[in-house]
């Protein structure tokens, strides 16, 4: 078989500078889109604050949000596989929180 047609394996080196690699704590993930983008926004909440910071907004195209989410999925699986469950509640966000989210709205 002629190998020329075959396509080549290429690895993608990543840097990650001493800034970014500190990384940024978030505790609510926004997610809003249109047909062109995903937006998402990571949100600091404090307990009795009323305004939530965006510490990051990514951007992506409909493919890479999906390609994200596939991994997140993937990532959460192993987690549990390892860790046990995560449990998710509505109630325990609003006591922690001391609001209540919207019905659409998960905790992250």
């Amino acid at each position: 078989m002629d190998k020329t047609n075959e396509p080549k394996s290429k690895q993608i080196q990543v840097e990650l500078d001493e800034q970014v690699g500190t990384g940024e704590y978030s505790n609510l993930a926004i997610v809003t889109h249109s047909p062109a983008e995903f937006v998402l926004d990571f949100t600091q909440v404090m307990p009795g604050m009323p305004k939530a910071r965006v510490r990051a907004r990514i951007i992506m195209a409909p493919l890479h949000a999906k390609a994200f989410a596939m991994a997140l999925n993937e990532n959460v699986g192993k987690y549990e596989n390892h860790f046990g469950e995560i449990q998710v509640s509505q109630d325990d966000w609003a006591k922690q929180f001391g609001f209540k989210l919207p019905p659409d709205t998960v905790p992250n």
